[in-house]
């Protein structure tokens, strides 16, 4: 059985097998705005922004800007990348800062580079 966890107010995860893990950051990674998104927060695309940001991490306010979206359309996407595991959220005040959780993202590259090792495969 499933136990549930919440990892930002209102967006609840569930602790999955590792194969679900693994397809929910593919299904997360398909999306163009998700992987912009992770970009912004592996540039530090909040730093210097002294409205809402810090320079770790990134408010929502600052994906809708640079890539044109609208909140709801943030909010969607970054409750996607939450339950993958790619991203935290931490609610402060009015705002919600996220942070790209680098180990997840190591555990990705790590996976897809042991399938480029075992690439040797029967149409060699």
């Amino acid at each position: 059985m499933r136990t549930t966890q919440v990892d930002e107010p209102g967006v609840r995860v569930l602790n999955r097998s590792a194969d679900e893990r693994t397809d929910l950051i593919f299904k997360a990674l398909s999306s163009k705005p998700r992987r912009e998104i992770l970009t912004l927060l592996a540039t530090g695309a909040g730093e210097g922004d002294d409205r809402c940001c810090s320079p770790d991490a990134v408010c929502a306010c600052v994906f809708a800007e640079r890539l044109g979206l609208g909140a709801p359309t943030v909010s969607h996407h970054m409750k996607a990348l939450i339950e993958a595991g790619l991203v935290s959220g931490e609610k402060r005040g009015s705002w919600v800062y996220y942070r790209l959780q680098i180990d997840a993202v190591q555990r990705v590259a790590s996976e897809l580079m042991a399938l480029a090792g075992r690439s040797g495969g029967v149409c060699s």
